[in-house]
């Protein structure tokens, strides 16, 4: 009977669980990186499944092959590491990639690597580009300079700096820009350009950079998520709530999408109505604003994870 018993508590489970791989070594062998550990960050191209891995002071490594081999692809256009999570601004929808980095040189692709336009100005903390209008105007932030705001509108080759006391922003288009501020409560709206701010809700994201998906802006609150379907004039919580601050990353429509927070990854499929765990954080990884940077492959349905001092793994669900 116990025999029996054990056989039907252990067909309950399964056989294997996926485990985190380390898929870094292969390049840090092979190359000497440099300050702050291996690597510190990661992204994956949407359309592609391609995964790019900045290699401290060694630039941004490609592969195609989910990890399994490298190459480097950035020309030397991409210098330093990724101190935050939001430091590689990908095109949701693919392609189009711009590296904030620290400590190095920045630089925008439009062809998924294959050529490179440097940013005249560097050292920003994160950043992001209006994608869905004329994919030049970008907006940076600097947190080593009070929170400086800079602004370009030609893809980094020139830019111009608009005031300090910000912790975060988001690009809805050339124009349209929302942010939050280290010394005041709430999501503030610029239609200007930043020239001039107005307060347009009272709640705080977590998250320092939203995602702007199909004309619809996504800030995670740390256990919400925020959208905005007016280009960031109003803001309503989804309602289910959730352990978030980094992402979303966009499956096969809108409805599908998964973030991180501290629990790890969470996934839903029905527009953030309800939520499943879909896979735990590496270990000895965390959530917050310096360090971690979390990636989903929706082609393949693979998890990535990278942080400063460690390597790059992987997860495939």
């Amino acid at each position: 009977m116990k025999s029996l018993l054990a056989l039907i508590c252990l067909s309950s489970f399964p056989a294997t669980a996926a485990e985190w791989v380390n898929i870094s070594d292969s390049v840090t062998s092979q190359v000497k990186p440099g300050y702050a550990g291996p690597t510190a960050g990661v992204t994956v191209d949407r359309a592609s499944g391609d995964v790019f891995m900045v290699v401290n002071d060694q630039g941004l490594w490609k592969s195609s092959d989910h990890g399994d081999t490298f190459a480097r692809i950035d020309d030397k256009n991409i210098g330093g590491r990724c101190e935050t999570g939001w430091a590689l601004n990908f095109d949701p929808e693919g392609r189009r990639l711009f590296c904030f980095m620290i400590y190095g040189s920045s630089a925008i692709t439009t062809d998924g690597g294959r050529t490179w336009a440097k940013s005249k100005a560097t050292h920003f903390d994160f950043g992001a580009v209006d994608w869905e209008d004329t994919n030049k105007r970008v907006l940076a932030l600097r947190h080593e300079s009070g929170g400086m705001l800079a602004t370009s509108d030609d893809s980094g080759a020139n830019w111009r700096d608009l005031e300090k006391g910000f912790s975060g922003l988001g690009v809805f288009d050339r124009k349209t820009f929302v942010a939050t501020k280290a010394k005041e409560k709430g999501i503030f709206r610029s239609t200007d350009a930043g020239a001039t701010w107005t307060q347009v809700s009272t709640s705080t994201p977590l998250a320092a950079v939203p995602v702007i998906f199909r004309s619809v802006g996504y800030w995670l609150t740390g256990k919400a998520v925020l959208v905005s379907k007016d280009k960031g004039k109003t803001w309503t919580d989804l309602g289910a709530t959730v352990d978030a601050m980094f992402g979303p990353w966009f499956g096969r429509d809108p409805l599908h999408f998964v973030v991180v927070g501290k629990t790890g990854f969470q996934e839903t499929k029905d527009g953030g109505k309800t939520w499943q765990f879909a896979a735990p954080l590496p270990a000895g990884f965390g959530i917050g604003r310096v360090g971690p940077n979390y990636a989903w492959d929706p082609k393949s349905d693979i998890f990535y994870a990278s942080t400063m001092t460690k390597p790059t793994f992987k997860l495939a669900r």
